[in-house]
Order: C-alpha cells, then structure tokens, then sequence
C-alpha cells in the first residue's frame, strides 16, 4: 500500500503565459511565479484482493467498481491506469479544499496518483518526470485546456519562477531569506467564494484568443519578471507585490469575459477599498478562490469586509508530492 500527499498549487503571476500556446509560439517564452501551500490532496493506492466481482474500486466523491480499466468514469483515473497498464487497483482520494477551485487540484491528483502507481511497482520517479508525465496526462492524453505551471508545482514544490519556452519548462527557486519570504507570506490571505468552475471551459477560450490577447500576456510576463526581482532583491519593499499582482489581474480579466464576475469584481474592490495593495483570481477564473495581498495591521479590516466569505489560513510549504507510506512486500523500491 502507498499512501502520497501532494500540496495544491497558488499561482502568483504569469498565469496564462504558461500555455504551450503561447510559449512555443512567442518570443522570449512565458514566466509564472507560483508556490505550493499546506493544503493537500492524498491518494491512497493498494492492490485489490481478488475476492470480489470487481477487479477494481475508486473512490471520491462517487465509488465506483469496475471489472475493466475502460468502464472508469473518472477520466484521469481511467487514462492514468491505462497509461501504466495497470489493474485490480483500489484508489482512494481525499483533500484538504474542493475541488475546480483555482488551486490546481486535479493536477495534484494526477500527480499523487502517478507517484503512488510508480511506487506500487517499485519503481522510483523524480520531480521532473512526474510532471512531465502529469502534463503529459491532463494535456496530451485527456486534452484538457490549460497551462503547465499546476502539475510542475505541485511535483516540484516550493515558491518558484518556472520559465516555459520551446525546449520545455526549467524550475527555478526564487532565493530569499527566511525572514523575508515569512513576511511575504504573511501579507498573503485566502478566502473562498463559494464558486466552482471547470477551468478547462475558461482555458479553451483563452486558448482561442492567444493571438487577439499576445501582447497582454507579453505584458503579464513582463510582471512576472518584475515580481521575481522584487522577492529576490533585498533591497525591494515586499509590499511592492501587491502593485504587480493587481496591475497583472486587471490585464487578466480582459483575457476572456469568462475569467471574473461582477460579483467577484464586488469583492475585489470591496477589499482594495479596505487597505489590500492587490490580489487575484487564483487559476484559470470564474470563481474559486481569491488571493488578496495586504499588509498586516490592514488585514482585521479587510476580514470584516468580507466577512461573508471564508477566510483559510494557511502556509508556504516546500517539499511538493511525497510518500507519506510505503509498504510493498517482496520487492525493493527501485531506482
């Protein structure tokens, strides 16, 4: 049995830059600044004793058993299972936060399963392999819409600017001292609207538009790069964040008419008024939760004022997808 845990992903800057769209196609790439919070998603994965009329169960917001790989609903399930060559499989998933809320859920998922499957082989995988394949999966296999930045963060972990060209993706740590990455996360707070969304209808347009919205999302690079400056230089006030976030938010929300509401645009204002510098949409859009950047000593305020949406708390972490348990007896995990 393997059980694996695997932290949703808080996207930053960059968002839309990361689709191969508009990296393969565009001079000088595409740039995201993400992170990976304290909030996971488990998978737990064992072999099914074969006393059943089933040969497999999944279980997560449905149960399903199965005699065949091909008679899985679930998409990612089904096409990762075939994808291993894979059977009589018991997988259950559990997470910290709901699902299709813009913290990249189904490509920890994907991550965690993959993770788990290797492990049950013995088979070890690395970071960028299990993105890889992770992408690979949602992108290629399934042909969801969407950018690469969720799968590579949630394999990888941490706070990062990951730079996506025509050769692929390279990862890279934003460098800064403990101290100050604690008060940049401490000016970081996340509500939930109530809203869900696939962010895969939201994405495909995006994708329709990629030529109409080009030098928007040249421009939103251009912040990326400008909000990775302002974490890794000392010598820049954190506070500067907030201007970048907002002024990349408000060119984001012209990217497709489906990416806000002027109920979310309500809340956003709602809490600008109220001493926030900035904030955001996390994921694709339309709804889920909504990153709000403040000081300290503004953000009582901010709370009251929107104080019809739950607050979580919540952390910076760094490890990425990991094995929390690993019992497969007769055989090594190999590397």
């Amino acid at each position: 049995m393997v059980i694996t845990q695997t932290p949703m992903r808080m996207s930053f800057l960059g968002g839309g830059t990361d689709y191969k769209e508009f990296f393969e196609s565009v001079r000088g790439g595409g740039i995201s600044i993400a992170t990976t919070i304290d909030k996971y998603c488990y998978v737990n994965v064992r072999k099914l004793p074969p006393f059943f009329e089933y040969s497999s169960k999944i279980i997560y917001s449905k149960i399903e058993n199965v005699s065949q790989i091909k008679d899985i609903e679930h998409p990612l399930v089904r096409e990762c299972l075939k994808s291993m060559g894979m059977d009589q499989i018991h997988i259950t998933y559990d997470a910290d936060l709901p699902a299709r809320t813009g913290l990249g859920t189904s490509s920890a998922f994907a991550v965690g399963l993959y993770l788990g499957l290797f492990a049950m082989e013995g088979k070890y995988i690395d970071k960028k392999k299990l993105a890889d394949k992770a992408i690979t999966l949602e992108r290629k296999i399934l042909n969801e819409y969407g950018g690469w930045q969720d799968q590579i963060e949630c394999a990888y972990g941490g706070l990062n600017r990951i730079i996506f060209d025509e050769n692929g993706y390279h990862v890279q740590p934003v460098i800064m001292s403990a101290a100050r990455k604690k008060e940049f996360e401490s000016k970081c707070m996340l509500f939930f609207t109530g809203f869900s969304r696939f962010s895969s209808d939201i994405a495909q347009e995006q994708v329709k538009r990629t030529k109409v919205n080009t030098n928007d999302l040249i421009y939103m690079r251009e912040l990326a790069q400008e909000g990775f400056k302002v974490l890794s230089d000392e010598t820049c006030n954190v506070s500067e964040f907030g201007r970048i976030l907002n002024e990349s938010w408000m060119t984001k929300r012209g990217l497709s008419h489906k990416i806000t509401t002027d109920s979310i645009d309500s809340l956003y204002s709602l809490a600008m008024e109220h001493g926030a510098s900035g904030g955001k949409l996390l994921g694709a859009g339309g709804g889920g939760f909504l990153l709000i950047y403040a000081d300290e000593d503004r953000q009582k305020e901010i709370k009251k004022a929107l104080n019809k949406l739950r607050y979580i708390p919540f952390q910076f972490e760094n490890e990425g997808a990991r094995i929390l348990y690993y019992r497969n007896e007769g055989e090594e995990l190999q590397c």
